[in-house]
């Protein structure tokens, strides 16, 4: 059966395409230099959809107002953790750097590598050899009026990078545009991003906001903590998957529309459980997986205009990623919510 394709899937099949025809097209995957480059897009006054761009983290503005901050946790928990070097394996943020550049996985790290010094480690996928997956792996940007950059996928991805040691808001990473709506008056760009699906806005308790109540930065200091996000997170292959390359792009704001969803479900209120102990936090993730993967393919979700299937349920919890999850930070691979729960009770950190 053919699947339709929205006009959401042809922006994205169109704006990679794009940024294939500037780049070449990829074949191999070999080790190179992991550095932003100085593309063309780069020095653009107005970047068109599909070039890739070097930005600075303090460039990009928020397109949502709330973060789940124990996702977060898990991400600087373990970038600032030895466990993946002590498996002979280079640090997580090495791999999510390279990833969200466009260059597949870390391939050498130096010892003295930082995220904030790109010299000195590789990535899988030399720069120009880029493929459709990796761009598409990609976080993206619209550019607005007066030049201004507007994230809309990579939130928590930036997030963990500025507020990491070696990171910081002058960090630099490349990101996709996916639209140029800076011709646009004020008023008429924010009503076209709202048509366009890019904005998320609720709060983090879930009551409207309008455009003006958005956060002009990226950080935990300025954008506020929905526990529901993080606890969806956490179910991620576990009571739902996020749809591949090959399904067409995840719908915007896919882990929102199931946090909207737990909200009609008190018994996974995340306020009714202790989330600083791990085996409580570990039973309500359980929980909410089970309950994701009980509902019928075919329930809407609250606000989404999609089916559960849709937005990626699982048709049976899976019990080998839940046991991974599981594993406590006396492991030597630690699961997301052991990295949160031991970086939250760190001092001095948030």
């Amino acid at each position: 059966m053919t699947r339709s394709r929205t006009p959401r899937r042809l922006a994205l099949l169109l704006t990679v395409l794009t940024a294939l025809t500037t780049l070449g097209t990829a074949t191999a995957a070999t080790a190179a230099p992991a550095t932003t480059g100085t593309p063309a897009a780069a020095a653009a006054a107005k970047p068109r959809a599909g070039e890739l761009i070097t930005v600075r983290l303090d460039e990009l503005r928020p397109t949502q107002a709330a973060l789940g901050h124990d996702q977060i946790r898990y991400k600087l928990g373990r970038y600032t953790s030895t466990k993946d070097e002590d498996r002979g394996k280079p640090n997580k943020k090495y791999d999510d750097w390279c990833e969200a550049n466009g260059q597949g996985e870390a391939a050498t790290v130096r010892p003295d590598a930082r995220l904030d010094k790109p010299q000195r480690f590789t990535c899988t996928i030399p720069l120009g050899q880029e493929t459709a997956e990796s761009l598409a792996a990609m976080k993206t940007v619209v550019v607005g009026p007066r030049g201004r950059l507007y994230l809309t996928d990579g939130h928590h991805t930036f997030t963990s990078f500025l507020e990491m040691p070696d990171g910081g808001k002058n960090m630099k990473i490349r990101v996709r545009v996916t639209d140029n709506l800076s011709r646009l008056s004020e008023r008429d760009f924010w009503r076209e991003m709202n048509d366009r699906g890019y904005l998320w806005l609720r709060d983090a308790a879930d009551r409207p906001i309008t455009s003006a109540q958005l956060p002009t930065r990226l950080g935990l200091r300025t954008m506020a903590d929905d526990p529901y996000r993080s606890l969806v997170y956490f179910t991620r292959d576990i009571g739902y998957r996020k749809p591949d390359l090959a399904d067409g792009p995840a719908p915007e704001f896919l882990e929102f529309f199931w946090a909207q969803w737990l909200r009609t479900q008190p018994a996974l209120d995340p306020a009714r459980h202790d989330r600083t102990d791990l085996g409580t936090y570990l039973a309500l993730i359980e929980d909410t997986a089970r309950a994701m993967v009980a509902l019928d393919a075919g329930t809407p979700l609250p606000g989404s205009g999609r089916t559960a299937a849709e937005l990626g349920r699982l048709d049976a919890f899976d019990s080998k990623e839940f046991a991974a999850l599981s594993a406590p930070m006396t492991d030597s691979k630690p699961g997301k919510p052991a990295y949160a729960l031991s970086y939250r009770s760190a001092p001095g950190c948030r």
